[in-house]
């Protein structure tokens, strides 16, 4: 058989709006996760036993809806493929969502924290031909950002560097998963630009101020 990946969903309604465009994240109904969760009682295109979890990396085997599941390229080394599905899918939304991925397009795009999500996004920022803008608090992480495929790097804790990209870039992808400022974010993003926040900050209200926001650029969690 075909070699096959899946991603953190495992099912849905299929039938609610958000579902018809393609965006089971958003099932009126709620998606099923494909770990830690019981399959919904709301639906259900999964068999076995209701009163089982999902296990999802943690199983031997599974049974999954095609609609779940992609097919892996041949000769494609499977350890390879496992980060594509979970921090690849993560970043490739939201580029593909804001135009990213248009032929002949090229953007400025920023991608802030270098951890596992972030050098995935400059990876792929960068294959698709994009400038490619690393940002983190401090310089330590500036060689694995440009090794993964940054042109640029900035110190959001250095005002200079920042203000080198004041209005230069078209997208900004957030992946810090902690309660921080967006505002050096916010003086980089070009006009009609997008900060997108991709990092759970859990239950930690965000804050900054409204008038960084009149030029134009704008903040939208992921899509």
């Amino acid at each position: 058989g075909d070699n096959v990946a899946m991603g953190c969903i495992r099912d849905s309604c299929m039938d609610c709006d958000s579902c018809s465009r393609g965006d089971e994240n958003y099932c009126d109904k709620g998606f099923t996760h494909t770990y830690c969760t019981m399959k919904s009682p709301a639906y259900s295109h999964i068999g076995g036993n209701p009163d089982v979890p999902n296990f999802g990396g943690y199983t031997q085997f599974d049974v999954v809806h095609e609609r779940f599941v992609c097919k892996i390229p041949e000769g494609m080394d499977l350890a390879s493929a496992g980060p594509l599905v979970c921090a690849g899918i993560t970043m490739w939304d939201p580029l593909k969502h804001w135009g990213a991925t248009q032929p002949g397009r090229k953007m400025n795009i920023g991608i802030v924290g270098i951890g596992g999500l972030g050098t995935m996004g400059i990876k792929l920022a960068a294959a698709l031909g994009h400038r490619v803008v690393a940002i983190s608090s401090g310089s330590v992480k500036e060689s694995l950002a440009r090794s993964k495929g940054a042109h640029d790097y900035v110190d959001s804790k250095n005002p200079d560097l920042v203000s080198k990209e004041a209005g230069k870039l078209h997208l900004i992808l957030d992946t810090i998963p902690a309660h921080h400022s967006i505002l050096p974010f916010l003086t980089m993003l070009a006009s009609s630009g997008v900060l997108v926040q991709l990092g759970c900050v859990g239950v930690t209200p965000m804050e900054y101020p409204q008038l960084a926001s009149c030029s134009g650029g704008s903040v939208s969690p992921a899509p």
